[in-house]
């Protein structure tokens, strides 16, 4: 295409990765007949991800790119920064609108607010299911026994949380560790290194709540370690898929 020929050779080459994703999960088996996967993705954006915001955003932003164009996703963003702002975007199908919403946040000192994201989540899906939630950050300053019971919740309700944790905080390790295993998720850990495996494991996340667990499994197969472990993380009772607004 015109367009894309003239795009420089670096974001050529990110297209291409992009085109041969979608090639993968387009022949991966996927559940038909029933709606369309929901993914909440949630983003510490407190002033400690500053350095490394923009890289993860354009990461996160090309594969649910991909994801969507399958046509079998939805996608709420949700971020937290500053003094108790914490928001959520209306569902959205289209790529390009997610990835504006997400390059248009800032990030704001503040304290972390992961309590307030399962709490979204757990109302958001019993209102209508909602197939996983990604949460990318790198601290926690809150109660972990109420993350816990959130946690616990979700997994009653059937959504299990990934977390992606950027750099290796000892106290939020533990805590983000135990939330994604009483929801039934997984924990995997990053940094501004892992930029190829932040994709893969991204991608992952993205293809199972589009298309369930068989899709997943059907997708970690001779993929790289890191996407072998999320698999197998994930609670053996699990399923995939079966205006900006505050979060509350």
């Amino acid at each position: 295409m015109a367009e894309r020929d003239n795009l420089p050779a670096q974001q050529r080459s990110t297209q291409t990765e992009v085109d041969d994703f979608l090639s993968r999960v387009a022949a991966l088996p996927r559940a038909t007949g029933g709606p369309r996967g929901r993914l909440m993705f949630a983003m510490d954006a407190t002033a400690s991800r500053e350095p490394t915001w923009d890289r993860a955003c354009q990461i996160q932003g090309e594969m649910f790119q991909a994801t969507s164009a399958l046509g079998g996703l939805d996608i709420q963003l949700v971020y937290y920064r500053g003094f108790r702002e914490c928001q959520a975007s209306p569902w959205v199908g289209n790529a390009q609108d997610l990835l504006r919403r997400m390059t248009a946040v800032s990030c704001m000192a503040g304290q972390t607010q992961i309590a307030r994201v399962l709490g979204h989540c757990i109302k958001q899906t019993r209102d209508r299911k909602v197939n996983a939630l990604v949460f990318v950050g790198d601290c926690m300053e809150e109660d972990v026994d109420q993350l816990a019971h959130q946690a616990g919740q979700l997994g009653l309700l059937g959504v299990p949380v990934f977390i992606f944790h950027e750099r290796g905080d000892l106290i939020a390790k533990r805590a983000f560790q135990t939330i994604a295993r009483l929801s039934g998720g997984a924990y995997c850990p990053f940094d501004g290194s892992s930029a190829q495996q932040l994709r893969d494991l991204l991608s992952a996340v993205a293809v199972y709540a589009a298309g369930g667990r068989a899709a997943l499994e059907h997708y970690s197969r001779g993929r790289g370690d890191a996407v072998r472990l999320l698999t197998s993380q994930l609670g053996s009772g699990q399923g995939g898929r079966g205006g900006q607004s505050h979060a509350s």
